[in-house]
């Protein structure tokens, strides 16, 4: 009889002991563990990161931390870090937790556009993935690259087509440049590299003019029509005369590209660079910013006309006039040069 009630005793110990194991796996796994108001919050895991690191994100964002740690230990997510961006959403459990921040990582839309430099494409960048400048900028000028993809110094900004990319989070400056390369193939349809060779120009010439193109005018309904003016010009063998040029010569010899310049001197045209397209004929060596697919567009497509000049309309800013003849394009530079010296604008 004694040990029977021992036997019974033992049993409801273990019963008890049971039941507490089964309710502490239960909330381990299956209770929500989330103590943030919003419908998802979202963490950054940096590579290389420890579980230290991560559980320093989550003590905000969960009600109990001490049984996440349990199920994340028994689960081996602790030695099993994983980078990126990863989403927690209101109301889910420990288990729902650890399941997202390791196989789920989500990526996030990367834009750019209008960049001058590769330095300032760079800086872009670093400031929406995990990488930092200086590793953008040593992918993107390493020379092995460059020349294999018949890329240079002066050119290999042209590879970045600007728009909206997706990448994950974590993404490394090789992994984002080489993905560029690729965007850049893809850009470069048939049809594309079909107008270009009608052109005369490789697709990297095409950029370039496209970026005197993209200083000239902000209008993106002007483009075609300015493209069509540096057209004409190349076809005759005259220099393109591109103020845009020049202050670009301004910038790249003193290397300070956050002056601001808004009016070309005559002594500017001087300037002996091979970016001076009053000194030189034909196009520079390079792009002088990064232009807009409109301004590539514009370029592939550009507007057949008569017109070998233009200069600001100063009755309908933002847009310009053209003109056949030196003479009349004289007439209407003279207009402009009134209104400018009337503001006052000296450099």
């Amino acid at each position: 009889m004694y040990i029977k009630k021992i036997l019974v005793a033992i049993a409801l110990i273990g019963l008890v002991i049971a039941a507490y194991f089964s309710y502490f796996v239960y909330n381990a796994m299956f209770v929500d563990n989330t103590a943030f108001n919003n419908e998802e919050a979202y963490i950054y895991i940096p590579s290389d990161s420890s579980y230290e690191t991560v559980r320093e994100m989550l003590v905000p964002l969960l009600k109990d931390i001490d049984g996440f740690d349990a199920l994340a230990e028994r689960k081996k997510y602790v030695s099993n870090i994983k980078a990126g961006r990863f989403v927690i959403k209101k109301g889910m459990n420990n288990n729902d937790i650890i399941n997202s921040i390791r196989s789920n990582n989500i990526p996030i839309k990367v834009s750019f556009n209008n960049q001058e430099s590769l330095e300032s494409l760079a800086g872009r960048i670093a400031g929406q993935i995990e990488t930092d400048s200086v590793s953008l900028i040593s992918s993107m000028k390493e020379t092995s690259f460059l020349e294999e993809n018949r890329f240079n110094k002066n050119t290999a900004l042209g590879m970045y087509i600007p728009n909206s990319y997706e990448f994950f989070w974590n993404t490394s400056g090789e992994q984002f440049r080489d993905r560029m390369l690729t965007e850049y193939t893809k850009f470069w349809t048939e049809s594309k590299l079909n107008k270009a060779k009608a052109l005369g120009l490789s697709p990297l010439e095409v950029i370039t003019l496209a970026s005197i193109v993209q200083k000239e005018t902000a209008k993106i309904d002007e483009r075609a029509r300015v493209a069509g003016v540096y057209v004409n010009r190349l076809k005759r063998g005259m220099p393109l005369q591109a103020d845009p040029t020049v202050i670009y010569a301004m910038k790249y010899e003193s290397g300070d590209f956050d002056q601001v310049i808004k009016r070309v001197l005559y002594k500017d045209l001087e300037l002996d660079s091979p970016y001076n397209t009053y000194k030189y004929t034909g196009l520079p060596p390079g792009l002088i910013a990064m232009p807009d697919v409109s301004s590539i567009n514009a370029v592939l497509n550009f507007e057949k006309h008569n017109f070998y000049y233009f200069v600001v309309n100063v009755e309908n800013f933002g847009y310009h006039k053209f003109a056949k003849t030196l003479s009349q394009h004289n007439r209407n530079r003279q207009e402009y040069v009134r209104w400018i010296n009337k503001q006052g604008i000296n450099r």
